[in-house]
């Protein structure tokens, strides 16, 4: 095991109806003049941002609203939220909604209170030195943004979607209600499943050795999501099982069950080319890139995805054949994707194989390679992508 230190901060604020407490746990820490960011229009039907607003009333704080955050957020809106926070001297930023708009808030609160052009801290042109501190009411279980300091935004202009990510982005609190993501659609909730089982395997295939506890962590973690994501998908108002999905995509990305081992994000990264150039959901993007992903970089280890194969989906170990095994549960994942209603090769998402020279440019390796659990090339990112294109369940 590597040395590590972990801080997660954040205090979860967890089960039904909690929303209504929104405002006591901005005042507790030190919001006076409030940004609330949400999205598209479901938390002002739902009554839940009147909720919020309530709460915020009843410990009499200052707020205003930015709206409008789409999948995939968009640069021009964080400008817009920075702009709107100095003008009217915001000292907090309250999210309602899922992870873009965490996201979208995260990058609000680093850029408000820096100099230069925010998108310094997605391109590593600039490290985060401060930022104001946000809160979530969260509406979706998948990017586990509400636990994470890690954001992801997409630069309208050129497409290009690029992460960043400090201990100072990291929610002073998030309100977690279950109730809240009862109305999502099955294939919403089904993208959010991938997203968080894509965190874990991120973590999950590493080359560090003797990570048997973390190991064990995202497990679990995995089976639960293997057990309650059809559960819901087949009865929506299944509270614990939603429940159970909800604290897995917290637990899944506040990094406790990556600490002390070398992790991955090859598959996200080559995923953000594919739903910054088609603005398709992340998580059916990551359904299509995570398996093609395996197939191509199981032979650097067999036995830690043979291991997989038989904890996590219940296949029997061939001992004198492990490749048999490992390769038996790439296919049970994939699946297992399929069997939710996600896609798994290019054409069910939407993407073209004509594209992939651009995909794997954009990706910005030029000559290099990346890290990881395996070190890949721009030839290497561009045969993963062919792999998806001709991928089957």
């Amino acid at each position: 095991m590597e040395n590590f230190n972990f801080y997660s901060p954040t205090e979860f604020v967890f089960g039904r109806d909690r929303e209504n407490e929104t405002g006591k746990y901005v005042k507790k820490y030190g919001g006076t003049r409030v940004l609330i960011h949400y999205g598209s229009g479901s938390a002002v039907r739902s009554g839940l941002l009147d909720r919020v607003k309530k709460s915020l009333d009843s410990e009499e704080i200052f707020y205003t609203e930015l709206g409008g955050v789409k999948p995939n957020p968009r640069d021009t809106l964080v400008y817009e939220g920075i702009e709107i926070c100095r003008r009217e001297n915001i000292d907090f930023i309250l999210c309602v909604g899922g992870g873009s708009v965490i996201d979208s808030a995260k990058g609000i609160a680093a850029g408000a209170l820096y100099d230069g052009d925010f998108w310094d801290f997605y391109t590593d042109k600039a490290e985060i030195e401060k930022a104001l501190p946000v809160g979530t009411v969260l509406t979706i279980a998948a990017a586990g943004s509400e636990g994470s300091g890690a954001s992801v935004v997409t630069q309208e202009s050129t497409k290009l979607k690029r992460d960043t990510g400090s201990d100072l982005l990291r929610p002073k609190f998030s309100v977690l209600n279950p109730q809240l993501t009862c109305t999502l659609p099955a294939f919403q909730t089904a993208c959010g499943a991938a997203d968080i089982m894509a965190h874990v395997f991120e973590r999950y295939f590493t080359n560090t050795a003797e990570v048997e506890i973390t190991d064990r962590l995202c497990e679990a973690v995995l089976l639960t999501m293997i057990k309650e994501t059809p559960r819901v998908i087949a009865d929506p108002d299944n509270y614990e099982a939603r429940a159970n999905i909800m604290w897995a995509g917290t637990v899944a990305h506040n990094d406790i069950v990556g600490v002390g081992r070398i992790q991955d994000w090859n598959s996200h990264a080559i995923e953000h080319e594919l739903s910054g150039m088609y603005d398709v959901a992340h998580g059916a993007g990551l359904a299509v890139i995570m398996p093609s992903w395996m197939e191509f970089v199981m032979s650097h280890n067999i036995m830690r995805f043979a291991q997989m194969a038989v904890r996590v989906f219940g296949c029997q170990m061939n001992f004198e054949n492990p490749e048999v095994t490992a390769k038996g549960g790439i296919r049970a994942f994939r699946s297992f994707l399929h069997s939710i209603g996600l896609p798994v090769n290019f054409a069910e998402l939407g993407a073209r194989e004509e594209d992939i020279p651009a995909l794997v440019k954009n990706l910005g390796l030029g000559d290099g390679k990346t890290g990881g659990f395996v070190n890949l090339s721009s030839d290497d990112v561009a045969e993963i992508y062919r792999i998806a294109v001709n991928a089957k369940a």
